[in-house]
């Protein structure tokens, strides 16, 4: 089975990861998955940041 990587630094999915652990996201089990992973990221940064602040009051 395939996987789907983000790459960070080209804004590129890469697929069976070809570039450095560093620079990837993932995995994804489909290249649509791969495609929204900044998207999915900034919603867990937005939802992690929230509950910090809530913990902070």
């Amino acid at each position: 089975m395939a996987r789907y990587w983000y790459n960070v630094q080209t804004h590129e999915v890469e697929k069976d990861a070809q570039s450095g652990w560093q620079s990837l996201i993932g995995p994804y089990e489909s290249r649509e998955e791969a495609e929204h992973a900044l998207a999915k990221v900034q919603e867990r940064n937005a939802a992690a940041d929230a509950l910090d602040e809530d913990e902070e009051d």
